[in-house]
């Protein structure tokens, strides 16, 4: 009988060493960090319009562009008459005014949604602020249309100065103790806010 002979060996196999975080980090060249960065910093694109724009399109955005134009200046308007009540003591013409500003702001608030909804079927995003419209639009930007924008960004500018002057006819007002200026407080209070959504939107 032979005598039993042990099996040759079997060739080493290597072992699976997963790599570890720092070993994984290193091989992140730096520009290849750098092209990360710069993926993730990339601002996004720009909504434009890819359609053509529809007759009805264009009038509906003409239309909701002037209509909002049109209760700025009427918010103007009002802010106006408020410091003329206040100038000349006429508590009734300041509470008039008051219930006007939270009347315009109202209805400038349904202007605003349907605006976003014009701008949802344009360019599939609902903020989009005038001052970017003519870049949005293209050359299917006409001249009534960029008319209409510049009105409506010089009548915001208006707007926020006026607010500014009322903050301050409001400030004078309650440091002399005026009866006017605790209502003439809920009205400065709401036309800001009205400013910081147009600043946000014009």
């Amino acid at each position: 009988m032979a005598p039993f002979q042990h099996p040759p060996p079997s060739p080493a196999v290597p072992s699976y060493t997963p790599l570890s975080r720092s070993a994984t980090t290193r091989r992140v060249t730096p520009s290849l960090q750098l092209a990360m960065v710069a993926e993730r910093e990339r601002p996004a694109a720009r909504p434009t319009v890819t359609r053509p724009l529809t007759p009805v399109a264009r009038e509906a955005l003409l239309d909701a562009l002037r209509s909002e134009r049109k209760l700025l200046d009427d918010l103007v308007g009002t802010l106006r008459r408020q410091r003329s009540a206040v100038g000349t003591d006429d508590l009734q013409g300041v509470d008039d005014t008051v219930f006007a500003t939270h009347r315009i702001l109202a209805t400038l608030g349904q202007a605003r949604v349907r605006r976003r909804q014009i701008n949802r079927l344009l360019v599939g995003v609902d903020e989009l602020p005038a001052r970017e419209l003519e870049e949005a639009l293209g050359a299917q930007m006409d001249e009534e249309l960029r008319t209409a924008c510049a009105e409506l960004q010089a009548s915001a500018g208006v707007l926020a100065r006026e607010v500014d002057v009322n903050r301050r006819v409001l400030r004078d007002a309650l440091a002399n103790g005026d009866a006017q200026a605790r209502t003439l407080a809920g009205a400065a209070v709401s036309a800001s806010q009205g400013g910081g959504l147009l600043n946000r939107t014009v």
